[in-house]
């Protein structure tokens, strides 16, 4: 995190020849890391279970997992097993680590496409849970069973409502909240994680973007509070702080403890969720990445921060834009009262409006690609009247209107 990433990345950009690069390793520095230190995780891993009643009664939940041809194959079995679930399937076809990826177009779990195998043999043996980690096992997509038979993928924003809804309420139950605890998200990560938080008297932080800069705030509160869980939009989740980083081995453990634990309250995920929905007010995210190469492509992006700096409109949808809050300057400006606020981040390109219903629209140019990205979120609050998937409908409806209006389409 700054200052060190920009004074790291100075010294790289020092190296202009390839003869300046030490290929000479001197072999005393480096210690092979064996089976002693996955066990002290795997022990540290297993730790973290909250309900080892519930998964003694729903040993048996039927699990599919895939590593998509990456890491996850080595521990993320392995941590299921020491929680204590017994018919986990592994996809074998996508259980070797390759690197060229032979049964995917892409190694993402947000892509539906690269949990094909694992949704095919989900619904062939009758599984409740799908389950697979990204190449090195740091984020993971899931599906989960609807109350039809058929799976439903979840977004990121989604799997880490469920996983903070379920940490918070059993750290409640199990007595273990002494007002010292607390949650992270990142800006762009969905507001319903603060929700929920804030009803079991939670203290939720927001990050930028990236996990480092979770892992960064955890070692920055470490001794003065817990750190009961956190995650990122964008399919990251860490539970614990015994490691700094979105870890999808510990997630996939509690992901798979979650179902047990719904299942053992005579309800399923989709259920949960629901639930969730019905005392928080329903959200609906969806991303929208715009590519713009060459030097021409930069520019284009960055003329698209200053315009809607500058242009920013009055309202989305019907709704006024009440907050403008800018990362890049440290402020929040209220454009209905014209009150402004300093706020305590690192400065970075990012901008969001936040309206009077509830929206959230943020901006981010790419660190690493010539790419803008939208975040946009929504929400309502449930109504009894209507079904879930009306509602859902509704926001997935409003989301098509802003990017029209934003000139996102």
């Amino acid at each position: 995190i700054a200052p060190h990433d920009t004074e790291i990345i100075k010294e790289v950009r020092k190296i202009d020849s390839f003869d300046q690069i030490k290929f000479k390793a001197n072999s005393d520095l480096i210690k092979e890391i064996g089976n002693d230190i996955d066990n002290k995780y795997l022990d540290a891993v297993s730790n973290l279970s909250l309900s080892p009643e519930s998964i003694k009664n729903q040993s048996d939940l039927s699990i599919v997992f895939s590593p998509i041809h990456g890491t996850g194959i080595t521990l993320v079995p392995q941590a299921l097993e020491r929680f204590g679930f017994t018919n986990v399937t592994i996809i074998e076809e996508q259980a070797t680590p390759d690197g060229n990826f032979p049964t995917v177009i892409y190694p993402n779990p947000e892509e539906k496409e690269a949990l094909t195998l694992a949704l095919d043999k989900a619904k062939q043996i009758g599984a409740e849970l799908v389950m697979a980690t990204d190449p090195d096992a740091d984020r993971v997509g899931i599906a989960i069973k609807k109350d039809n038979g058929d799976f439903e993928l979840l977004n990121g924003n989604q799997t880490g409502a469920l996983l903070i809804y379920y940490l918070c309420l059993k750290w409640k139950e199990n007595g273990k909240l002494d007002g010292k605890q607390y949650v992270v998200k990142t800006v762009v990560t969905t507001e319903l994680i603060k929700d929920i938080a804030s009803y079991f008297g939670i203290e939720c932080f927001d990050t930028l973007t990236g996990f480092k800069h979770i892992a960064g705030l955890i070692k920055e509160l470490e001794g003065q509070k817990t750190f009961i869980g956190g995650g990122e939009e964008s399919y990251g989740y860490l539970i614990g702080d015994f490691v700094r980083d979105k870890d999808a081995v510990s997630s996939c453990a509690m992901i798979a403890e979650m179902a047990a634990w719904a299942k053992d309250n005579d309800k399923s995920l989709e259920e949960l969720l629901e639930e969730i929905y019905s005392q928080f007010g329903m959200y609906q995210e969806d991303l929208i990445s715009l590519t713009k190469k060459g030097k021409s492509g930069a520019e284009e992006i960055q003329e698209m921060m200053r315009q809607f700096r500058s242009n920013t409109p009055s309202t989305l949808v019907g709704s006024e834009i009440e907050w403008l809050i800018d990362y890049e300057t440290s402020t929040a400006r209220n454009l209905l009262t014209g009150q402004e606020d300093k706020i305590d981040f690192p400065k970075s390109n990012v901008l969001q409006f936040i309206t009077k219903d509830g929206s959230k629209i943020s901006m981010r140019p790419s660190g690493t690609e010539p790419k803008i990205k939208f975040y946009i979120s929504v929400r309502s609050d449930s109504d009894a009247e209507q079904s879930f998937e009306k509602e859902k409908l509704t926001l997935q409806y409003k989301i098509a209107k802003i990017k029209e209006e934003l000139d996102l389409t």
